[in-house]
């Protein structure tokens, strides 16, 4: 079935969200315009709202529609913590533990087959945020894949000397997990960061 070339703009516009292919955007355009058009409407207005009205905080990178995020500007936060991230939904996965620190939010992680270097994600940013501020540790939460592995390395190497310590957030096994179930690279991370029980 062809469409006419509106609803394929609208098709086309959809794929571009992750995990959405043809047919899932063909659904959704179509549960849009023949059952549900208000929602469609609001759906742009939002859209558009956001596009106009959200920018990056001044001091972490978050995303925020002030200069200053919320989370920047709540004094009452730990200013000898910083957790560095790969993007604003680490931030808010990080929130939910209880961490009470302060954020630098990167442009993704070191990739050269990309063409993602030092400069590329933020790093001269994050070494002018750790300059000026008055941090005792940096938590180095990039995701453990490969490239954020090597990026938190890069990081860890380069705030050699800055008399900080330099944390990476810990792998291994998740809460109420099964042995028989866990892959082995998980399972080999979390036997190298095995700790001592003390009673």
């Amino acid at each position: 079935m062809s469409f006419s070339p509106l609803i394929r703009q609208l098709i086309d516009s959809l794929r571009i969200l992750p995990g959405v292919g043809q047919k899932t955007a063909q659904r959704m355009a179509l549960q849009l315009l023949e059952r549900d058009r208000s929602g469609g409407q609001r759906l742009a207005q939002a859209l558009n709202a956001a596009m106009e009205g959200v920018g990056h905080c001044k001091r972490c990178r978050s995303l925020s529609e002030d200069d200053i995020c919320h989370l920047c500007a709540d004094e009452r936060r730990d200013d000898s913590l910083l957790c560095v991230v790969e993007g604003p939904m680490d931030v808010y996965a990080v929130e939910h533990t209880g961490y009470r620190g302060r954020y630098f939010v990167l442009k993704g992680h070191l990739s050269p087959l990309d063409g993602l270097g030092p400069e590329a994600i933020g790093i001269p940013e994050l070494l002018e945020r750790i300059d000026a501020g008055a941090f005792s540790e940096v938590i180095l939460a990039t995701n453990p894949t490969v490239e954020g592995e090597a990026t938190a390395h890069y990081i860890a190497q380069i705030l050699t000397g800055k008399g900080l310590v330099a944390s990476r957030i810990a792998h291994g096994m998740p809460l109420g997990g099964e042995l028989e179930l866990v892959d082995g690279g998980t399972l080999a991370h979390a036997l190298a960061g095995r700790r001592p029980i003390t009673l």
